[in-house]
């Protein structure tokens, strides 16, 4: 592993993404644009658990750093991300380190880090069987760690997953995302290394159940975005829903539906998990 406090280039992202004849260019540059408002969200939900101030946070595949940036005002960050062109855009500040390399192998000594934050991304790499066990001695005692990542069974994502805009993709193992749909509609993007495969809540708390309590905080969520917080949707269709919300003022009814129970709501209509992992002692 590389490690690096400061890129020396800047180099376009490997996977496609720059190209404006993408089809999913809008898509991308509009999460890219609301990059700081979604390290507002993940400071807006943790600020339920802990005062954010004075913290050691790891941001596990920062991307371009716009969470790192928000937690970086008032506490150190260390940002991990594999693609040179994304970590030469984070911001440089002496209360933020950068490293470049691989989630899955993370050179930390035990009891370093008060918070560890893993927004949209562990559905983006093959996470270990040890991943989570990894993870466990990096936090201290009371440390936490923020995980959102999209729901593999949310009837809105198999409708239209929320990377690629189709219908039933949600549910596609990554192999197969690339033999039945990468290899026939999207060839350039065949080889991309970041393919999503999403997860299930059950599959969530399998991989990490044993080391950590998972808390769901799907209710934080959706007062912030009911509220206007910009940094939870970006998808065409997700954006559009919310709308047809606003259109038809569901907005009371759906804060008397929404909840932080692991039933029917969350792991089957929920677009979004947003957890908190408590470690096991």
């Amino acid at each position: 592993m590389e490690m690096t406090a400061e890129s020396k280039t800047i180099l376009d992202p490997p996977d496609g993404r720059t190209g404006k004849s993408h089809p999913n260019y809008e898509r991308w540059e509009r999460a890219r644009r609301l990059s700081e408002e979604r390290g507002k969200l993940v400071e807006a939900i943790l600020s339920e658990e802990i005062k954010c101030e004075g913290l050691r946070v790891l941001d596990i595949g920062a991307g371009e750093g716009g969470t790192a940036k928000v937690f970086s005002y008032k506490n150190f960050v260390v940002t991990v991300e594999k693609n040179p062109g994304r970590i030469s855009n984070q911001t440089i500040s002496d209360s933020l380190f950068r490293i470049l390399g691989d989630a899955n192998s993370l050179p930390f000594k035990k009891n370093v880090f008060d918070v560890i934050i893993l927004q949209d991304v562990i559905e983006h790499f093959a996470v270990t069987k040890n991943f989570f066990d990894d993870l466990y001695p990096l936090i201290k005692n009371d440390g936490i760690i923020y995980l959102s990542t999209p729901n593999k069974f949310s009837v809105f994502n198999l409708f239209s997953d929320p990377h690629w805009g189709l219908p039933f993709v949600s549910l596609m193992k990554r192999k197969n995302i690339k033999k039945y749909f990468l290899k026939y509609y999207r060839n350039k993007d065949y080889y991309r290394q970041d393919i999503a495969e999403l997860f299930s809540l059950k599959e969530i708390e399998r991989i990490s159940g044993h080391r950590f309590d998972v808390l769901l905080r799907t209710r934080k969520a959706a007062e912030l975005l009911l509220n206007g917080h910009k940094g939870l949707i970006w998808s065409d269709f997700h954006l559009w829903l919310l709308t047809m919300i606003r259109v038809f003022k569901l907005n009371k009814i759906i804060m008397k539906i929404v909840n932080d129970k692991p039933g029917i709501i969350n792991k089957f209509f929920t677009p979004t998990f947003y957890l908190i992992l408590t470690s096991r002692t």
